[in-house]
């Protein structure tokens, strides 16, 4: 792999799987230099609500565990400066980690673009390639079992090794994190939670509803009412901050 600018490999362990609900417990991010040096910073985080039963079962994490944590809003501020200009590289992360993360950051009033960043999503290299999941990948990529799994940095440290894999594996794959960003992306979506896509103008459209495959501008030219509807219904937020971007714009 090339790395023009830092890569921060990330997984989130949450209360659940409901982007606008739900909140962070734990993060992980190991930030790799272009010249290989990385560091890793782990987060435990009080999500100020109590955690699932049926989440812990998975992550092992209580709320006892938690309750003398900082919040998410008081880390922020770190973990913002900790990934400013870098790309980042998940696995399922353009679909959940990044938009929690979005989420989050916005709840916390943290300015943190990520419209500009090279997202590296390791499943679906995975599921392009050869269909399974993270402890399947480890094991065929890796030829290593995934121990503690669900363990943030367990499941970074696991990512991480995937991703490297992957690339010795497959001659095909670009050495550039911008172009795994591009052949690791399902669709090309404005909000990362999937929402808002591109047409194949390279447009913003929507991707569900009654205007479903329409594009943002002539739904709003027409219905003024459905900006009000997304930003008071329970879209999240990041989507709702990329609406009001395009509203802006054609003023």
């Amino acid at each position: 792999m090339v790395l023009h600018r830092p890569l921060c490999i990330f997984d989130l362990e949450t209360t659940g799987i409901q982007v606008v609900h739900d909140r962070i417990v734990e993060m992980c991010v190991i930030k790799v230099e272009p010249n290989g040096t990385e560091t890793t910073k782990v987060w435990r985080i009080n999500p100020g609500m109590p955690i699932p039963p049926s989440s812990t079962a998975i992550h092992g994490i209580t709320d006892e565990m938690v309750e003398n944590s900082p919040s998410f809003r008081d880390l922020a501020p770190e973990i913002a400066a900790f990934m400013r200009d870098c790309d980042v590289a998940g696995y399922n992360s353009n679909r959940f980690d990044i938009p929690l993360l979005a989420e989050e950051m916005l709840r916390a009033e943290v300015d943190f673009d990520l419209r500009k960043v090279h997202a590296v999503d390791v499943q679906n290299i995975f599921h392009k390639k050869e269909q399974r999941t993270l402890s399947a990948a480890v094991k065929f990529y890796c030829q290593t079992e995934l121990i503690n799994a669900h363990n943030a940095e367990a499941d970074v440290r696991a990512t991480w090794d995937v991703l490297k894999a992957q690339v010795q594996r497959y001659p095909d794959l670009p050495e550039s994190i911008q172009g795994l960003a591009e052949f690791s992306n399902m669709h090309q979506a404005a909000d990362f939670a999937g929402f808002i896509t591109f047409n194949k103008d390279g447009l913003e459209q929507f991707s569900f509803g009654k205007y479903k495959n329409q594009t943002v501008v002539s739904v709003l030219e027409k219905d003024p009412g459905y900006y009000s509807w997304i930003q008071n219904a329970d879209f999240p937020l990041y989507t709702k901050k990329i609406l009001t971007a395009i509203r802006l714009a054609m003023r």
